[in-house]
């Protein structure tokens, strides 16, 4: 879908609007024009017939009137056509001096000269009203075409200037993120709704950001008092699998003590999110990922040989990044350990550089992941699983706080997690 800009928008409608008045008003101008013209000329024949039954009063003769009809060729004084009261009509007459037929009005009037009847003539022609009518028809669409060019050309010019503050603000909060602890400047401005809009959102990201201080603070603090009771709890554990127990206690102490080791995961992880979000792994050195991945092969095969599971690395090129080399273990280190964690038995795990790409292709559920929730905390896509759920968010961070890209595909019933540097 393509979004519109706000102002392209306004400007459209005004356009349609706009189209669709000229388109109205053009033939209701043209038609009105011409009815108007075709009144005034009737209103003309009659003037002309009055003022001529007016000098016509002073005595005249056949004589004046065959002079009459000898130099007005426009006006006739004709014979008695039994015309009993004044008819104005619409014709086509041909023009000796145009050669064609053109549109005339004609007067047929009853008149009485000396005490005989004879019908007055007279006609006016039209072809110049029409002619008038489109030249003031053309010069109200170039009225109307040089207005409309004017209002856009004013609207987009001055838009700029009033929508900046508009702009700024959206730009500001395209770019802010709460976990950088900058928060926007917006521009003063003298537009109250634009101004009301930057207040709502510097109290709205005020309070948010305080919010997330706030439990950033917690999970930190938290996780930092948790080390030395967990520590202990640990020590007081391995003491008590030290002394001489039946089974049913064996048992116990055994259900305690990976309780105890998942605390001690769950605890380590918030404290790395922690780190990463208080930018604590700063520095960055070059780092071969096929290199490490080959070094630490072994314990990873280690950790996959309970469900049987083949590791096979098809490494096509030499992949080396600029990283911090603890978070890209721990990198590398979450997306082994998600692969073996969430593949069934006898499965397989794939390992594969591509150019500024690291993949890990693995067997396991038969249906894709739902990827909304996929990498947000404490987010399970089995609940039985005995993972904490903050592996991927762990990776996710990561990326992020480098400016990779971590994406996830299913494809040939095989889970791809894939790293683009």
């Amino acid at each position: 879908m393509n979004n519109k800009k706000l102002l392209q928008k306004t400007t459209n409608s005004f356009l349609l609007f706009a189209v669709i008045i000229l388109l109205i008003s053009a033939p209701l101008f043209y038609y009105i024009s011409q009815w108007l013209y075709i009144y005034e000329t009737d209103e003309v024949l009659h003037f002309h017939k009055g003022a001529f039954i007016k000098e016509s009063r002073k005595h005249f003769t056949e004589q004046d009137i065959k002079a009459w009809n000898k130099y007005n060729h426009e006006v006739m004084i004709v014979a008695d056509m039994g015309v009993t009261k004044d008819s104005i009509v619409g014709k086509m007459i041909y023009d000796s001096i145009a050669a064609e037929k053109e549109p005339f009005r004609v007067l047929y009037a009853p008149v009485n000269i000396n005490g005989k009847k004879y019908t007055y003539t007279e006609r006016i022609n039209l072809l110049e009203m029409e002619g008038m009518v489109f030249s003031i028809a053309g010069m109200f669409l170039f009225i109307i075409i040089m207005l409309l060019i004017g209002i856009i050309w004013i609207s987009k010019a001055t838009a700029a200037k009033i929508w900046s503050p508009f702009y700024n603000t959206l730009n500001q909060i395209e770019d802010f993120e709460i976990d950088k602890n900058k928060a926007p400047h917006f521009i003063p401005t003298d537009i109250d709704e634009f101004d009301r809009l930057n207040k709502s959102l510097e109290r709205l990201i005020e309070k948010n950001t305080a919010i997330y201080k706030s439990q950033r603070e917690f999970v930190e603090n938290a996780a930092h008092e948790l080390q030395t009771p967990l520590a202990l709890f640990q020590t007081k554990i391995d003491t008590l699998a030290q002394m001489d127990l039946n089974q049913e206690q064996s048992i116990l102490i055994s259900s305690l003590n990976s309780d105890v080791s998942r605390l001690n995961r769950l605890n380590k992880n918030l404290l790395l999110l922690s780190k990463i979000d208080n930018e604590s792994y700063l520095e960055k050195s070059t780092i071969v990922l096929n290199d490490y991945i080959k070094k630490h092969l072994d314990f990873f095969t280690e950790q996959a040989s309970a469900k049987n599971l083949t590791i096979i690395t098809e490494f096509t090129t030499t992949l080396s990044i600029t990283g911090n080399p603890a978070l890209t273990e721990v990198l590398i280190n979450n997306l082994f350990l998600n692969a073996i964690r969430h593949n069934e038995k006898n499965g397989c795990i794939i390992i594969t550089t591509l150019d500024n790409e690291l993949a890990f292709l693995n067997t396991g559920q038969k249906t894709p992941l739902i990827i909304d929730k996929l990498f947000n905390r404490f987010s399970k896509t089995n609940p039985s699983s005995q993972g904490n759920g903050l592996g991927l968010a762990i990776i996710k961070k990561i990326t992020e706080l480098n400016h990779w890209q971590i994406n996830y595909s299913f494809n040939n019933e095989l889970h791809r997690f894939s790293v683009k540097f």
